[in-house]
């Protein structure tokens, strides 16, 4: 008989030196933006700081940027559990071509999405607008854990709820959705980082947030105090996004431990609401991907600037991929001894060691590489306008990406496992490499995609620290927008889809697993 087990806060509170040395290490490269914000607020003085944020300027800025964040949170969640519903678990026909077209706009920038849209009409500016085409291009990263999760529960829990007289939405919220919860919360808590940190396609839109403020002051004035001031919103917006992700998740585990084996899902009719479901993801589909890459189609047959600089865009190509294999294999290498302390070794000092990863990621791209640019040249000038200091932005910026995944991985994996390994005389690194490693390679692998996605399109961190001469399809692309040359930048955007293509179809293979 199978049982589910819950748990509560503590499983071996004592943690492996080496393991935590290095999730430290990691927690301390992420929390390098941080502190040159902290610093340089020191740095101005506390009345000067006050008066840099207790200002009307800020107060329409932190309206605009929660007013985006929320909206867009619930947006993401609503669609992308519901669409995974339909998907998974409902006789909607043609489930593996919904599962690669509901992760297909991962493939897709929301700088490039934003693009699609505005270059066709100015009626998208505004929070309108920006609400929509984030949601379009973010709801991919509540979408792929909830439909994972969806695909792996045990039947036999909602069988029993049914018997008990619970009706399907009673069973779907008391016994369905606290399995989601988890995935759930880590997709919508990636939706709220980006959306902080969201620059291309807001800048794009004219709708202002702090991270097209800070970019601004940078560029026009280069007013650092005021930059800094509102990057250190930035992060007080993060730590209460952290908070809430925390305290809902809650410390249930959602292992199975048991004899036997789950039965295969029964799909639940759509009768009547077939036609309306299918009508539903067909409009979705649309907005996604059909309003960009009609686009792009029409620019590059009737811009005046389409070229084909068949070199150029070669060499970029290789450029972004060589930067994205390179960011994604360090982001997920550097996220495993983190993820792992948080799932195996429940307490205080884990929990806060997790969090601090996902502080970079809610600041934008700018103030990352000015925090790496400042380290560089005052103790470690050797680095400055390299490689590595350039995948350490990635690191930083999209650690959150990998985190998740290799946390549902981990809690997915129950813990007896490696308990009955070091029970048989397996060493803690052959545990790791025989039994957790080869276990959660899915996990791995969903977490390099997802990263290796990000970091072809990122845009401003590269913009900053790329060693000289370095170009990518995403500066190339925001250069030649920026310009209003829209035919000449159709080429890189469509190669960027290209390339982050694979990426997004290793991610649908995962899900239909």
């Amino acid at each position: 008989m199978t049982r589910a087990v819950a748990v509560g806060s503590g499983r071996r509170l004592r943690y492996p030196p080496l393991r935590l040395a290095a999730a430290f290490a990691v927690a301390l490269l992420s929390l390098v933006p941080l502190l040159y914000v902290v610093i340089g607020t020191i740095e101005l003085g506390w009345d000067e700081a006050v008066a840099l944020v207790w200002r009307p300027r800020v107060g329409e800025l932190l309206v605009n940027t929660v007013t985006l964040t929320v909206l867009g949170m619930v947006a993401s969640a609503i669609i992308g559990t519901g669409a995974a519903w339909l998907v998974e678990r409902t006789s909607l026909p043609g489930r593996g071509v919904w599962t690669g077209l509901m992760a297909a706009p991962l493939a897709v920038p929301a700088f490039v999405n934003s693009f699609g849209w505005y270059s066709l009409t100015p009626a998208v500016e505004g929070l309108g607008g920006a609400v929509l085409i984030t949601t379009l291009s973010y709801f991919p990263l509540v979408y792929l854990p909830v439909a994972a999760v969806l695909r792996g529960v045990d039947p036999a829990f909602e069988e029993m709820s049914r018997a008990l007289g619970n009706g399907p939405w009673r069973t779907f919220f008391r016994v369905v959705l606290p399995q989601l919860r988890p995935a759930l919360l880590g997709g919508v808590l990636l939706v709220g980082l980006h959306l902080l940190a969201e620059f291309g396609a807001l800048q794009s839109l004219r709708f202002e947030t702090f991270t097209t403020a800070i970019y601004d002051s940078f560029k026009s004035t280069f007013n650092g105090g005021a930059a800094t001031m509102l990057a250190g919103v930035l992060v007080l917006g993060c730590l209460l996004l952290l908070l809430a992700e925390l305290r809902l998740a809650g410390r249930a585990r959602v292992a199975r431990v048991g004899a036997g084996a789950a039965r295969r899902l029964v799909a639940h009719p759509l009768g009547r609401w077939a036609v309306p479901a299918i009508a539903a993801m067909v409009l979705l589909v649309l907005l996604a991907l059909g309003v960009p890459l009609f686009s792009l189609g029409y620019w590059l047959v009737t811009g005046t600037s389409t070229a084909f600089p068949l070199g150029a865009l070669a060499q970029t190509a290789g450029t972004s991929i060589g930067l994205g294999l390179l960011g994604a294999v360090a982001t997920t290498a550097l996220a495993f001894p983190v993820a792992w302390l948080s799932v195996r070794h429940l307490g205080r000092l884990s929990r806060v060691i997790e969090r601090s990863t996902y502080i970079g990621n809610s600041l934008p791209g700018i103030v990352v590489a000015l925090a790496l640019i400042t380290l560089a040249i005052n103790v470690l000038p050797g680095l400055y306008q390299t490689t590595v200091m350039l995948v350490a932005a990635y690191a930083i910026l999209f650690m959150p990406r990998a985190m998740v995944s290799l946390r549902a991985a981990l809690t997915q994996l129950p813990p007896e496992l490696d308990d009955a390994a070091r029970a048989l005389g397996a060493r803690p690194a052959g545990v790791l490499w025989r039994v957790t490693v080869p276990l959660i390679a899915r996990g791995l692998g969903s977490g390099a995609a997802l990263v290796f996605l990000a970091v072809v399109t990122e845009l401003t961190s590269t913009l900053l620290l790329a060693p000289i001469g370095t170009q990518t399809l995403a500066t190339e692309f925001w250069s030649y927008s920026y310009s209003i040359k829209y035919g000449a930048a159709a080429p890189y955007a469509v190669l960027m889809i290209l390339i982050s293509a694979p990426a997004a179809y290793l991610l649908t293979r995962e899900a239909r697993r």
